[in-house]
């Protein structure tokens, strides 16, 4: 019997106790055994593959929910939130072109793959897309002539093509992802609107041989940036 899904534990007899971690992965999520006190019962595996197989929510679903909870109308909406689903979101889809009013939305924490389904999203301006797997910035171009600020730390992002397009983004926030060189790095300067960027964690930054150093090279190449990693730029005049 699962004593209590959202923790790490499963009790399967009064003798003996199954701890385990859930490890997020593109399509699966893989049950690590790591202690039973005298032998596994594979028996009791059966409530936890059920939990496997569960579907991913599809962006309409997660949508649907969303106007159960808040009792509005999606359409209408200027704040829309869909971090956290479960089962995660793995796809971006269509449904989110419903969202013409939208100016705010967060998709953070799920297992989305790639940018995808907002081009008619015509009043975008902050788009949040944290923890999850999208690998590159191909899509975002289609709401280019909105987005003001994009959240998407915690990602396996390695390129920044296609960032020139965002002409109206001031805020970036992009830490923790995978970014090595400085070819990539200086694709931001076609980013003329932008004032705040958080880039830590990268190994572009990791790789500097201080803080100091990092902090100046990244500066230096971006003129138009007023605060760097959290902290404002002074620049001498």
């Amino acid at each position: 019997m699962i004593r209590a899904i959202n923790h790490k534990y499963i009790s399967v007899s009064p003798c003996c106790c199954l701890q385990f971690d859930f490890i997020m992965t593109l399509n699966v999520i893989k049950l690590i055994v790591i202690e039973t006190a005298n032998s596994t019962y594979l028996a009791n595996f059966i409530n936890v593959n059920k939990i496997m197989a569960l579907k991913p929510t599809t962006c309409k679903e997660a949508i649907a929910r969303w106007e159960k909870l808040k009792g509005e109308v999606a359409a209408e909406a200027t704040v829309i939130e869909l971090q956290f689903q479960w089962p995660p979101i793995e796809k971006m889809d269509g449904a989110l072109s419903t969202l013409v009013a939208c100016e705010k939305l967060s998709l953070s924490s799920n297992m989305i793959d790639k940018i995808a389904g907002i081009a008619g999203m015509r009043s975008l301006k902050i788009l949040s897309l944290g923890r999850n797997y999208i690998k590159s910035l191909s899509g975002i171009e289609t709401v280019a002539d909105t987005l003001e600020e994009l959240w998407i730390s915690y990602n396996p992002i390695d390129k920044l093509k296609g960032v020139g397009a965002l002409k109206n983004l001031r805020v970036l926030y992009m830490s923790n992802n995978m970014i090595k060189e400085w070819v990539e790095f200086n694709r931001l300067q076609e980013c003329t609107s932008l004032r705040d960027l958080v880039f830590i964690g990268n190994p572009l930054c990791d790789n500097q041989p201080d803080v100091d150093t990092w902090r100046t090279q990244a500066s230096n190449r971006l003129q138009q940036i007023t605060k760097l990693d959290g902290i404002p730029i002074v620049r001498e005049t």
